[in-house]
């Protein structure tokens, strides 16, 4: 992970249908609270952009009652809203 400007990267690698692209993912800190066991919480948020041709998504089908209307856009965003649980003691690694 590496910050800039109190924004957060996380660089990684996305495997879709077999065939693996690095990615970066934009990460929000959306904070931290105590839950109802006695443990912590965080939550976290995640965006990215991918194109599907990188990853070989190719399907594109028309749109019925459209004129030249097609599904899909070269370009995906994915978002992700991540709940993590912290561990202590000797399990935590």
């Amino acid at each position: 992970m590496r910050s800039e400007h109190g924004t957060y990267f996380v660089d990684g690698e996305l495997t879709i249908r077999g065939t693996t692209r690095p990615v970066t993912l934009n990460v929000e800190v959306n904070g931290f609270t105590p839950d109802p066991y006695g443990g912590t919480r965080a939550g976290f948020s995640a965006t990215t952009e991918i194109n599907r041709h990188d990853f070989r998504v190719s399907f594109n089908g028309p749109i019925p009652g459209t004129d030249n209307a097609m599904v899909l856009s070269d370009k995906v965003d994915l978002t992700l809203e991540v709940e993590a649980v912290l561990q202590s003691g000797s399990s935590a690694s």
